[in-house]
């Protein structure tokens, strides 16, 4: 049998690998698989694995109050090791542009354990935005022996880079298995957040969600983007929905600026299941976020991109997803304009999402097949 280390650290990275490690569980035959978060979130992951019903066999626990990049990228080095050290992988298996997912993946490339990279090949083609994921994710890539890409833009990418072609697969994301997953189970369980949530919105108002948590928008450019909110509530007939994330970065400041404005409900983070409820809800959706994007527009909606860059521009080409940074006059131009157009809230899911259509897991692990035999 060969053995299986799967490690991740965030809340967007144990949504995204959920569907493999159900997916492995089916091949218990063929694999020993073991699972190592980092904690590199703590509170969110915990949410996903609940829901998920994964239950980690090695906990880093890493997780520090005012903890800086330097001190976390040497924390996943030395908590990898040791369970490199215990238990000795033939695969380890990383997930997109985290910190955890480079660190790890060069812990075990320091062990001679074969790297397989989910989520491969994507750009901005500008190390600095996002920061610091476009850097983590081409780092990766140079370590990666099988890359698991969810586009053929992706594809490319790595092809131009110089990677070998037998090493690129392209596969679909997990993501879409994992909100495929999720939007059926909550049509069958009712979960008490969701509950809540919806006794907040006012029925009779068009939903925006918000979300916003990257570090190229702490400081200046967030207070813009508050503002932008500030004045897209007061001026419309509008809830907007923003659930906030724990980063003091990002939570004193909403708090203080937006945290009493009409229009504007600031709730604490949401658990999975309510925030793909509240995705499907939404009439469209303001955020910063790289799955979001996936997301909102393969549930069909359009989405005002926060940054000045996107490693997703499939999306972009749909027309579903639009730039408009943390200029205020640009998000607020660009969401009065949905707002007043009923057709573009009432968008059509696109037919067939670039990113797949659910069986990205099967496909991978299908690839996997081939490569021990």
């Amino acid at each position: 049998m060969k053995k299986i280390l799967i490690a991740f650290g965030t809340r967007p990275e144990a949504i995204k690998m959920a569907p493999l490690i159900n997916e492995f569980k089916r091949h218990k035959n063929k694999y020993e698989v073991k699972i190592c978060v980092t904690g590199q979130h703590r509170e969110l992951l915990d949410q996903v694995l609940d829901f998920f019903e994964i239950v980690p066999d090695y906990d880093l626990k890493l997780m520090k109050s005012k903890q800086d990049l330097s001190q976390l990228t040497a924390a996943v080095i030395e908590g990898m090791k040791v369970v490199l050290d215990s238990f000795k992988a033939d695969f380890l298996f990383v997930h997109g542009d985290t910190t955890t997912s480079t660190f790890a993946a060069l812990a075990g490339f320091y062990a001679g354990v074969k790297i397989c990279h989910v989520e491969a090949g994507l750009r901005t083609h500008n190390i600095n935005f996002p920061f610091p994921e476009e850097a983590n994710r081409q780092l990766t890539s140079r370590l990666t022996y099988l890359h698991f890409t969810p586009t053929a833009v992706a594809s490319a990418n790595l092809l131009k880079e110089g990677i070998e072609p037998k090493r690129i697969y392209l596969t679909g994301n997990t993501i879409i298995d994992a909100l495929l997953f999720a939007s059926k189970k909550i049509e069958k369980i009712k979960y008490s957040q969701i509950e809540i949530v919806k006794s907040l919105i006012n029925a009779d108002r068009p939903v925006v969600l918000v979300t916003c948590h990257r570090r190229e928008n702490f400081g200046q450019n967030f207070e813009h983007i508050c503002s932008a909110l500030k004045h897209i509530a007061e001026t419309n007939d509008v809830q907007l929905i923003y659930p906030v994330h724990l980063n003091p970065n990002i939570r004193d400041t909403a708090y203080q600026m937006i945290g009493n404005v009409k229009n504007i409900t600031l709730v604490e983070p949401l658990d999975y299941p309510t925030f793909v409820w509240l995705m499907k809800t939404a009439n469209f959706i303001i955020t910063d976020s790289g799955g979001i994007q996936e997301e909102g527009t393969t549930l069909g909606k359009s989405i005002l991109l926060m940054r000045a860059c996107t490693e997703r521009p499939e999306l972009v080409d749909t027309g579903l997803v639009k730039l408009v940074g943390s200029d205020p006059k640009r998000i607020i131009g660009e969401a009065t304009a949905l707002l007043k157009s009923q057709n573009r809230l009432q968008s059509p899911a696109i037919q067939s999402s670039p990113y797949g259509n659910g069986d990205a897991a099967k496909q991978i692990l299908a690839v996997l097949n081939q490569h021990i035999h």
